[in-house]
């Protein structure tokens, strides 16, 4: 695992200066704090950070072929890369490393842009091409690495794995995005296809940009994508047995290291399933650890305690308390941009638990998003059959009574029909982003100024999840739900958490319930071997009770939740009262910080339930602080941010 950072100028070949790559680099030297490297040639310019896990003396970056006329700078980790290597020796390839980023240079020599096909792994890299005098860059299909890029003032491209690495660059304007404000205070994290950055770019999940001197910077294109319009035929048994061998064989080739390697262990399912797997490959105790909560009803420490022992794991767990919040500023700088999933708490502490011993752990994230694991799925299709069974006469009389149906966050869950009526009301795909926001639209819209509003343009977040249902290859609603989350949720929420948190504290975190094959596996199976009689992952569930009991398979599913709204209420509530009077917010001026007030207060009071959304307010705070100098005292650092 590594930091990439790099310059290319597309239209003439300008002298690069190695000082400025470097200090682009340099800032993610926690992302690679063994070694590091500096390239420059005519117009190009590559930098490296290195985390070493494989061939720890030889795969030394930015690494040149043996001619010469390819440079990579790479991050992340090619899972088949012995088995890619073996297909180049057989083609007339010579090897000098036994490092996968040397592979990756031999197959685009062999393949070009086909040679992403042939790569099982999380990615992100660079490689610049003397023959064609181009830049190539690539990520991964599902966006477990990152990548960053931005067109300067002066025409250059700039990359970098995080967006601090282009922060570095003098160059680079810092201007805020209204569009980019209104994306993260609905999903509580900036989306792949924004940034807090006005002008600059996430390469998406699944793409590669191509940019030959001369040509200009194209758009990205597209070169992998999961396909739900194909369901298997095959018996439920035999896709049992089927799933199985592919789980067994994404943990295995997820295990191969030079360094030492752990898991991180909830106790729910998906991470449960990941270290019965890694027990049954490994010959000694496979090293895992877990983080808990000081609220009952979020820790589930106890059960992780209880896998520990079945597959007699070297188990270690802590407790995050609201004390912990001390931690803010902390992952305000991991992240750059306001990043609001409190589980980020957890991760982290997680990240640094596990990097006492071990520089891998395997996660269990992945499996909710691909065999239809969360909540919201099982009531997102009970709604959908309402839909269907419903004249549209009848589902326009349910949203308007959910419209004049009171809000009652506070009563129990029966009585709060007021967001199953308003999407009784809605489309499916309306509905469904609805149902993932953090802070809903109308919520949202009281706390943006007169002038935020007309900044927008029309803008508003959920219609990036009602275009990717729309547009989803898929035949039925819950697998359009899940490609949405997929390409939307799984790479802005998930993937980016874990990465930024672990990486905080040079850990590599891997996703094996992630491989591409168990993704496009898990598309294959019929709706109903996903989500069957109110349960998520039913096939996953039914494979795995030969290995996990039923005290955990069948479980209320908790989540790994920070309990954020409850330490507002108490030992946070005077956090949460300031949130309204923060002075980055003042200068700004998108927001109506009376409106922000009542928020707080009605929370605080217990009338309302709005702990996320200040939770939300309060990243916000310290990523406008940090990136552009918002409310900052110094007046050095704010001339220079604006």
């Amino acid at each position: 695992m590594c930091g990439i950072a790099g310059l290319f100028h597309p239209d003439v070949p300008k002298p690069v200066d190695p000082a400025r790559i470097r200090a682009m680099a340099d800032v993610l030297a926690h992302r690679g704090p063994d070694g590091s490297g500096v390239w420059t040639g005519p117009g190009i310019g590559f930098g490296h950070r290195r985390l070493s896990i494989i061939d720890l003396e030889g795969g030394a970056q930015p690494m040149r072929s043996a001619d010469g006329g390819l440079v990579i700078t790479y991050n992340g980790e090619i899972y088949n890369f012995r088995e890619v290597r073996a297909e180049l020796e057989a083609l007339g390839h010579a090897f000098a490393t036994r490092s996968d980023t040397e592979v990756i240079l031999a197959a685009w020599a062999q393949w070009g842009t086909a040679c992403l096909d042939r790569l099982n792994g999380m990615f992100a890299f660079a490689l610049y091409d003397a023959g064609e005098d181009a830049l190539f860059l690539a990520r991964d299909r599902l966006g477990v690495k990152p990548l960053h890029y931005a067109i300067l003032p002066d025409g250059a491209l700039i990359f970098a794995s995080e967006l601090k690495g282009l922060l570095a660059h003098p160059l680079l304007r810092r201007e805020p995005s209204p569009q980019a404000v209104e994306d993260y205070l609905a999903y509580g994290y900036v989306p792949d296809d924004s940034c807090i950055l006005a002008g600059v770019r996430k390469l998406p999940a699944g793409h590669f940009l191509l940019v030959r001197r001369g040509r200009g910077v194209p758009e990205p294109a597209r070169w992998w994508d999961v396909d739900f319009c194909n369901p298997s035929g095959a018996s439920a048994a035999s896709l049992e047995e089927e799933l199985v061998e592919r789980l067994r064989e994404a943990v295995r080739s997820r295990m191969i290291a030079d360094v030492p390697l752990g898991a991180f262990l909830s106790g729910g399912v998906d991470s449960s399933a990941v270290v019965a797997f890694m027990a049954e490959a490994s010959r000694k105790a496979v090293e895992t650890c877990s983080i808990g909560f000081d609220e009952a009803d979020h820790d589930e420490t106890r059960y992780a305690a209880l896998v520990a022992e079945r597959f007699a794991t070297s188990h270690r767990s802590r407790i995050v308390a609201a004390d912990d919040f001390a931690l803010i500023d902390t992952l305000a700088e991991a992240f750059d941009e306001p990043f609001a999933d409190a589980s980020a708490f957890g991760t982290y502490r997680v990240s640094q638990l596990a990097r006492e011993r071990v520089t891998v752990a395997l996660s269990g994230d992945g499996a909710d998003e691909a065999f239809a694991g969360y909540r919201r799925y099982r009531l997102f299709a009970a709604e959908e059959r309402a839909r269907n069974l419903l004249p549209a006469g009848a589902r326009a009389l349910a949203g308007a009574a959910g419209a004049l149906y009171p809000k009652l966050d506070w009563a129990p869950r029966f009585l709060r029909a007021r967001t199953s009526l308003l999407a009784l009301g809605r489309s499916s795909e309306e509905a469904y982003a609805d149902a993932v926001t953090a802070t809903s639209f109308p919520i949202r819209s009281r706390l943006y100024s007169s002038h935020f509003r007309q900044s927008l343009q029309g803008h508003r977040a959920e219609s990036r999840y009602v275009h990717a249902m729309r547009h989803a290859p898929a035949e039925d609603a819950l697998s359009r739900a899940q490609y949405a989350d997929l390409k939307i949720w799984l790479p802005g929420d998930i993937l980016t958490k874990v990465d930024r948190a672990s990486m905080a504290v040079s850990l590599e975190a891997r996703e094996p319930l992630l491989d591409h094959r168990l993704v496009e596996f898990a598309a294959r199976l019929p709706a109903k071997l996903r989500l069957r009689g109110g349960s998520g992952k039913w096939l996953m569930k039914k494979a795995l009770g030969r290995y996990l009991p039923d005290e955990i398979l069948h479980r209320r599913k908790m989540g790994f939740v920070t309990p954020i709204s409850a330490w507002f209420r108490g030992p946070l509530a005077a956090e949460a009262a300031a949130i309204a009077s923060s002075p980055a917010f003042a200068e700004l001026g998108w927001f109506d910080t009376g409106a922000i007030a009542r928020l707080a207060a009605d929370h605080r009071a217990g009338r309302a339930e709005h702990g996320r959304t200040l939770w939300q307010l309060l990243m916000l705070e310290r990523s406008l602080q940090r990136v552009f100098g918002f409310g900052v005292s110094s007046s050095g650092y704010t001339a220079a941010a604006k």
